[in-house]
């Protein structure tokens, strides 16, 4: 009986989700293999951090260059394909987590309805795709999650401890991970039911500051430049007076839609209100499809506060619509519980939505040199197009006037240049600047006032190095890219500049 009985219930449906998981991210790997988009200036300094292996780096902290060296290591090779691989396989174990995370606040049906509904976010389809420091992040700040709502149940020394070790993490990973430690101080100011044990705080804590030391250690024998870069990207500093920018924080609130999807945002919005007002009970006693009332108003404060700390950035100043990406994970635990349980149809309306951009756009990388669009035939996707090729030509543009340098001041065609030199007898430089480093390559990699010979100057402007100099080649790099712009190329002795200054 109790055989037969087992067998009617049908196969776990955690595991149903791990196969739709693992079927969407074959699909992703397969196709990445086929993509034409060539790495975008990020991503190309992203892999020369894993180069370079250290604490911190100019705009982010370590961890994506830890990763992609791992990868490089594993692969033995630099491809595009290889630098994306961890897009999507960091995606599919966030996934995986947030099924885990779900179990915590609802049944199992819905729990793995979260990870799938995450798999296909329009964001993470993006995110497979490209390499960002938001992929390093998620998977950590998931988890982390998942062990404050175990911790909230019952106290553990060892799960406190892997959950600084997540936050930690995530922390290497990129800044936005302090946003876990906003939601979560609110929700157990707020909500009793939310708080941890002192002890499992502290040794979360400890573990988290353990984790970072060495990256603060790194900022502050580096002039702090990972956090005034940061400060610098929130622009509150260098903007005196009040200058509102109200269109921005529409357009920061209105991309969400696009983000998340207009189906779970929507849910979202409607879910949190009536948490916050306390008129989400169920008729069978669980609030909003989860398990305790208090975990519907945690998760608010678990994402509000980020898309609410976002907007007001995008008000005084700009903000993108990646910048609140965290908020996902506490939204999908919120929301899809409440679509499976009272609104299935829009929940498969949504999901639908979410596939048919998840098939796209792998579809569309494959198709980055062809795709146009107007009358002057503009790729769609010029910015993933047109890097190499220019790169290869500098180089063998600098064999051929026999210098074995080439300088530039633009970090666009450094990220490439460095890439594209790897192994030769071509060295790459940036051009020198007095004071704070403008980009990573000046920071590093500036011409040594002490080097001999003359190099080649690689520009998109048409100023010239030293006065009266004449370009040894110029050509417009188009169709990709750089289309509207001409590059430029001048032999430079040491004397002349940069060296001189």
């Amino acid at each position: 009986m109790q055989k037969n009985a087992a067998h009617a219930r049908g196969p776990d449906p955690l595991w149903t989700g791990v196969a739709v998981v693992a079927a969407i991210t074959l699909y992703r790997v397969v196709m990445l293999g086929f993509s034409t988009a060539e790495l975008f200036v990020d991503e190309s300094q992203y892999w020369q951090w894993g180069q370079e292996l250290d604490w911190g780096y100019y705009s982010k902290p370590p961890l994506i260059g830890w990763v992609l060296r791992a990868f490089n290591e594993l692969s033995g090779s630099d491809s595009a394909f290889w630098v994306r691989l961890p897009g999507a396989l960091f995606h599919a174990a966030t996934a995986l987590i947030l099924m885990g995370a779900a179990r915590e606040v609802t049944d199992r049906r819905a729990a793995m309805m979260v990870g799938v509904f995450y798999v296909t976010l329009p964001v993470v389809s993006v995110g497979a795709l490209l390499m960002s420091t938001d992929t390093i992040l998620l998977p950590f700040f998931a988890g982390a999650l998942w062990l404050y709502l175990s911790l909230a149940r019952r106290p553990s020394w060892t799960r406190a401890l892997a959950l600084g070790l997540c936050l930690g993490l995530g922390m290497l990973a990129k800044y936005a991970a302090i946003y876990f430690v906003i939601g979560a101080g609110i929700g157990a100011a707020l909500l009793p039911a939310a708080r941890i044990s002192w002890r499992d705080a502290a040794l979360a804590t400890l573990a988290f500051l353990l984790v970072i030391s060495p990256n603060l250690v790194w900022n502050l024998q580096n002039d702090l430049t990972t956090l005034s870069h940061t400060a610098d990207n929130v622009d509150w500093v260098r903007r005196p007076g009040l200058h509102l920018n109200p269109q921005g924080a529409v357009e920061f609130f209105l991309s969400q839609f696009m983000v998340l999807g207009p189906v779970l945002f929507g849910a979202y919005l409607g879910v949190a209100a009536r948490a916050l007002l306390r008129k989400s009970r169920h008729p069978n006693g669980h609030p909003n499809g989860l398990r305790e009332d208090w975990q519907a108003r945690w998760l608010v404060w678990m994402s509000a506060p980020t898309l609410g700390l976002v907007t007001l950035q995008a008000l005084l100043s700009k903000a993108y619509a990646n910048w609140a990406v965290t908020a996902c994970v506490a939204v999908l635990l919120l929301a899809v519980p409440v679509l499976w349980h009272r609104a299935r149809m829009w929940l498969w309306v949504g999901l639908a939505l979410n596939l048919a951009v998840a098939a796209f756009l792998p579809i569309a990388a494959t198709q980055a040199t062809h795709w146009t669009k107007g009358e002057d035939g503009r790729l769609l996707m010029r910015r993933y197009v047109g890097q190499q090729a220019m790169s290869a030509r500098i180089l063998q543009e600098a064999r051929t006037q026999g210098v074995s340098a080439v300088v530039s001041g633009n970090r666009h065609l450094l990220a490439d240049l460095f890439r594209a030199a790897k192994g030769s007898d071509i060295a790459i430089f940036a051009v020198p600047v007095p004071g704070h480093a403008p980009h990573f390559y000046a920071q590093k990699h500036p011409y040594p006032a002490d080097r001999t010979g003359a190099f080649l100057f690689a520009t998109l402007g048409d100023t010239p190095p030293c006065p009266g100099a004449l370009p040894v080649a110029r050509w417009n790099p188009g169709p990709g890219i750089y289309a509207a712009a001409t590059l430029s190329l001048y032999v430079r002795e040491t004397s002349c500049w940069p060296a001189a200054d």
